[in-house]
C-alpha cells in the first residue's frame, strides 16, 4: 500500500472544475495584482476565520516583516521567538535589524515557553512573537498579560493554525497581528505563494496595507519607504475556491489526529498534548522516537512516507550563529528537534491507510 506525506492532488481533484474555472475568470479579468480577488478573499477570510480587518501579502515570511515593520520594529529593538520554529520566524526578526532572542519550548505542547519568554524580557525588548506551532495554541492570555506588563507588541506567528481557537477566540486576533501562510502544503494553501496579516485596529491595517505596497496612498504617491508584498489575484482566487472547504478539511484533520492518538498514545508514545482550551488544528501529526531514522527507511521501504518539522533548532543553525549560542542552551528545542517525526497526514487520508501507518510504526518504533 502506498501512503502519501501529504495528497495535494486527490484535493485538486475534487475542486479541479472550480479552480480551472476561477484561473480562467482571473487571466480573462487581468486582474492580476491584489485588487477585487485580492478584497474578496480577505474578506472572507476574516468571516471563516474570526478576524477583523485583513491584508494579503505576498507569503507567510513577508507578512512577518510587514507586521514587525508596521509596529516600528527595527535597529535597537530586541524580538523574543520560540527557538523550535521554522527559519521564516527569525529571518524577519533579522531582516527589519532588530535582535533575535530566542526562547526553549515547553515539551508537551511544542509552544513557547512563557516563563522563560517573561525572564528573557529585557530594556530592549519591543515585540514578542509566539509560534502556534503545528497548528496548537500558545497560551494567549497568558502572552498578552506578560506583553502588557512589559508594554510590549504582539504578533501571533500563525502560519500553521488556520481556523486554530484558544478559549473561543480565533488564534491572530489576541495579539497586535497575526501572521498567515498560505504555502502549498499548509492547511490552507495556494497554488505558488501568498500570505495574509490580521489585525483588530484598523489604522493598523491601513499601515499595513502601505507597507505591502511600496508605502503609497494613491498610484505615484508614496509616504514612506516600504516595499513590495503584495498578494496576486491568482492565488487570492484560487484561495477563495479552497477557503470554502477549510472546515470540512480541518475537522478531518482533528478526527485522524484522534485516531493516531488513540493507537499511539496507549502504547506510550509522545504526541502534541493540546493546549486546554484550544483547538489545535493539526498541520502535522507529530511522534517522538528515539530510533527515527530506522523508523524512517523502514516505513519508506512499504511504501510510507514521512517528513521531519523541524530537525535543527534555530540557535543551532548555521545561519544564526553569529546569536553565539552553543548545543544545550534550550534543551527542550534541542530534544524534540532530535526525536521528532511527522506521520503521513492529509484530510484525504483513508482509514486503511492510517491503520496501516499504526502497524508499520509501531513494528519499529521505539519511544
Amino acid at each position: 500500500m502506498q501512503v502519501p506525506f501529504l495528497n495535494l492532488d486527490a484535493q485538486y481533484q475534487q475542486i479541479k472544475d472550480e479552480i480551472q474555472a476561477t484561473i480562467s475568470e482571473v487571466i480573462e479579468s487581468k486582474n492580476f495584482i491584489q485588487g477585487p480577488y485580492a478584497e474578496s478573499f480577505e474578506k472572507n477570510f476574516n468571516e471563516v476565520h474570526g478576524c477583523k480587518f485583513s491584508v494579503g501579502c505576498s507569503n507567510g515570511t513577508s507578512a512577518i516583516t510587514v507586521a514587525l515593520r508596521s509596529l516600528g520594529v527595527g535597529p535597537g529593538d530586541e524580538v523574543i521567538t520560540a527557538a523550535n520554529t521554522f527559519f521564516a520566524t527569525v529571518e524577519a526578526i533579522h531582516e527589519v535589524g532588530a535582535k533575535i532572542v530566542l526562547v526553549d519550548c515547553r515539551p508537551d505542547t511544542y509552544c513557547i515557553d512563557l516563563v522563560k519568554m517573561e525572564e528573557a524580557i529585557g530594556k530592549k525588548t519591543k515585540c514578542l512573537i509566539p509560534v502556534h506551532l503545528y497548528g496548537n495554541l500558545c497560551e494567549m492570555d497568558r502572552v498578552m498579560e506578560v506583553a502588557n506588563k512589559y508594554n510590549l507588541s504582539v504578533i501571533e506567528d500563525s502560519a500553521q493554525a488556520h481556523l486554530a481557537k484558544y478559549k473561543n477566540a480565533a488564534v491572530g486576533t489576541f495579539g497586535n497581528i497575526g501572521t498567515f501562510s498560505f504555502y502549498p502544503g499548509k492547511n490552507l494553501g495556494a497554488y505558488g505563494d501568498a500570505g495574509l496579516i490580521v489585525t483588530r485596529d484598523e489604522k493598523l491595517q491601513q499601515n499595513l496595507k502601505m507597507q505591502v505596497n511600496h508605502g503609497r496612498t494613491k498610484k505615484y504617491e508614496h509616504d514612506f519607504l516600504a516595499g513590495n508584498f503584495r498578494m496576486d489575484g491568482l492565488q487570492a482566487a484560487i484561495l477563495n475556491v479552497k477557503l470554502k472547504y477549510l472546515s470540512e478539511w480541518t475537522q478531518k484533520r482533528i478526527d485522524l489526529a484522534k485516531k493516531y492518538d488513540a493507537a499511539l498514545k496507549n502504547k506510550g508514545f509522545k504526541v502534541i498534548e493540546v493546549q486546554k482550551d484550544g483547538v489545535c488544528v493539526y498541520h502535522l501529526y507529530i511522534v517522538e522516537v528515539s530510533n527515527r531514522e530506522e523508523v524512517m527507511n523502514t516505513l519508506k521501504a512499504t511504501g510510507i512516507s514521512t517528513g521531519i518539522h523541524y530537525p535543527v533548532p534555530m540557535h543551532l543553525q548555521p545561519a544564526l550563529a553569529f546569536l553565539g549560542h552553543k548545543l544545550g542552551d534550550f534543551p527542550n528545542a534541542e530534544n524534540s528537534c532530535d526525536r521528532i517525526l511527522s506521520l503521513p497526514f492529509c484530510p484525504y487520508m483513508v482509514d486503511m491507510q492510517l491503520d496501516y501507518t499504526v502497524e508499520k510504526f509501531l513494528e519499529v518504533a521505539k519511544g
